[in-house]
């Protein structure tokens, strides 16, 4: 028979299969893909020439990197945005819903029963020139005509990518909040400290690694996005993911893909690692 440490192992094999095979193998395919010197579609039949040419390309083209940019710079609004409104809901479910905090919370999470097609898809209507955004700009006499300004931009994308995420970022702060011991809150209280500054002083603190993880949560899948610019920022609105997407799709350039989405890659788990020091640091000290 199976020792109780061989059986544990056991048991942990099938979801370790389940990561490799969903996780480790795409990435490695993208990573091989991208190594090879020929642009157009991959025949795997063929003899595997590694190179970094593809990476070169990349690199070496200043559109390809502005994209880039401003990409990592709108899933960071993003990300801060949508953290920050995040705060007060989680703040509300740890320590004032009391006996309703079980309900809701599973209300915060009926978005996510929706697809995300569809949320997208509202916003979209909400903020054409029909839709009810400019329907109540023309109602309290804010504008005479309705503004075509509000859908297809930058500013679209990110308030539809906001309302996205909010939910999905509170469960992590939710989370670390939860884990705050409620006696050092009431040991500030008897020094005489307010609310405000126990929140700075205490619950800020305590809470800041979920913090940092609903940002990552939101910024790594944000800083790829491609069905919400494609459908709500237009043609103006231009971002990495989609540039990812051509090169796979109408472009037939994957290897050409395979490296961009390589270099977005290490970008975002640079960052990530970069964050996660930096926290703790904050926290050792």
């Amino acid at each position: 028979m199976l020792g109780r440490r061989a059986f544990l192992r056991v048991l942990a094999l099938p979801p370790y299969l389940w990561l490799a095979a969903l996780l480790v193998a795409p990435i490695v395919l993208v990573v091989l893909i991208s190594l090879r010197p020929e642009p157009g579609p991959v025949d795997f039949g063929d003899p595997w020439n590694p190179s970094l040419i593809q990476y070169w390309r990349i690199l070496e083209t200043p559109a390809y990197l502005r994209q880039l940019g401003i990409s990592a710079l709108m899933a960071l609004i993003v990300a801060l945005a949508a953290t920050v409104l995040a705060y007060p809901l989680a703040y509300f479910l740890a320590f004032r819903a009391g006996d309703r905090a079980s309900l809701y919370l599973v209300l915060l999470l009926v978005p996510f029963a929706v697809s995300f097609l569809l949320r997208v898809m509202a916003w979209r209507l909400m903020l054409g020139q029909e839709g009810a955004l400019n329907t109540l700009l023309q109602s309290v006499g804010l504008t005479d005509e309705p503004l075509d300004l509000l859908l297809y931009s930058r500013e679209a994308v990110v308030l539809t990518l906001i309302y996205v995420w909010v939910p999905f970022a509170a469960l992590p702060i939710y989370a670390a909040m939860g884990r705050i011991d409620r006696r050092q809150l009431e040991a500030a209280a008897d020094l005489g400290a307010g609310p405000w500054t126990r929140f700075v002083g205490v619950t800020l603190p305590l809470s800041l690694p979920g913090a940092v993880a609903a940002l990552f949560m939101v910024f790594i899948p944000t800083v790829g996005e491609y069905v919400t610019p494609r459908l709500v920022g237009g043609s103006e609105t231009y971002m990495y993911g989609q540039l990812i997407q051509d090169f796979f799709g109408r472009a037939a350039s994957w290897a050409t893909g395979g490296a961009a989405a390589v270099i977005m890659l290490v970008l975002t788990a640079v960052l990530i690692l970069a964050g996660t020091l930096a926290v703790r640091t904050r926290v050792a000290t």
